[in-house]
């Protein structure tokens, strides 16, 4: 708790007490209240305890040490690809993806006004580079944090009228900021996937349709990417997302996340994986699960 800013300490600590309580009902996010995150917990588990975390690990760790039930966590933005360091930190937790949430994303710039001696703004990464030209239009440059909302109550903590914070807007209500420009994004398509994960798979993933999100590591050998996908093809699996990434710095190997339509239970789908295995070190399946929304 000592991570976050003054201001945010408050009611991460009522949030926090609430969880303690009922551990069942608590849904584990990164970052502070008023976050992005925290809004896709309230409106996919309207029932549900928010628990605020610093950090993704925290989050997940709080899943894995039953301080939480399930955690919610970001995994891909509309406008600025996958979210970092997610691809690691999935198939080292050992959790499953038990479902997936849409959030259409809007921030606003909140501080201490006004806006015309604004020089910096601050906030996570991944809302600066959603941003990144209204800022530059703005004469107004990024200034990274760990979080959205901590961001505006590390601003509200600092006093400093010459730095802003990039968040969502209910985050300026809650630390005491004006809101200096409202309804930013650089495309009006801007929105942020979340996967939820839990200790254990869905015993029952429900009516469907589905998804299935997995990790593989292809042999260094030629054409391996090729024949691992091969029977995707051959067996009309969709693959919706596709995404390598390197591990250990040999660059020798490279290792892949991928999203694919249907169940293992599915006949195709099962068929597709028993040839992805063959022609693979190895493959992991994180989760199989409703989609959140249809893909073509």
């Amino acid at each position: 708790m000592e991570n976050f800013a003054s201001p945010a300490r408050k009611l991460v600590a009522e949030m926090t007490e609430a969880a303690v309580r009922t551990p069942v009902r608590a849904v584990a996010f990164q970052g502070a209240p008023g976050a992005n995150s925290h809004i896709a917990v309230r409106e996919a588990f309207p029932e549900g305890l928010p628990l605020p975390c610093f950090s993704f690990e925290d989050a997940i760790d709080a899943v894995k040490e039953g301080r939480a039930g399930c955690a919610m966590i970001p995994i891909e933005n509309s406008l600025h690809g996958r979210v970092a360091d997610i691809h690691f930190l999935l198939p080292e937790s050992g959790l499953s993806i038990i479902g997936e949430h849409f959030l259409p994303i809007r921030y606003a710039l909140m501080g201490l006004g006004p806006i015309e001696g604004v020089r910096q703004a601050m906030s996570h990464p991944q809302a600066l580079g959603q941003c990144r030209h209204w800022l530059k239009a703005q004469g107004i440059a990024p200034l990274a944090y760990p979080d959205t909302a901590g961001a505006a109550a590390m601003v509200a903590e600092d006093g400093d009228p010459a730095v802003a914070a990039l968040a969502p807007p209910g985050a300026a209500a809650l630390y005491g900021l004006e809101t200096l420009g409202a309804d930013i994004a650089d495309a009006e398509h801007n929105m942020t996937r979340f996967v939820i994960l839990a200790r254990e798979p869905l015993a029952e993933a429900g009516a469907g349709p589905f998804m299935t999100t997995l990790v593989f590591e292809v042999k260094n050998v030629p054409a391996a990417l090729y024949k691992a996908l091969g029977g995707f093809a051959t067996n009309g699996v969709n693959m919706t997302k596709l995404e390598s990434y390197q591990r250990g710095g040999s660059f020798a190997a490279t290792e892949f996340y991928a999203d694919i339509v249907g169940s293992p239970d599915e006949a195709p789908v099962a068929r597709a994986l028993e040839e992805l295995k063959f022609h693979t070190k190895w493959m992991r399946v994180l989760g199989t699960y409703q989609q959140a929304r249809e893909r073509a």
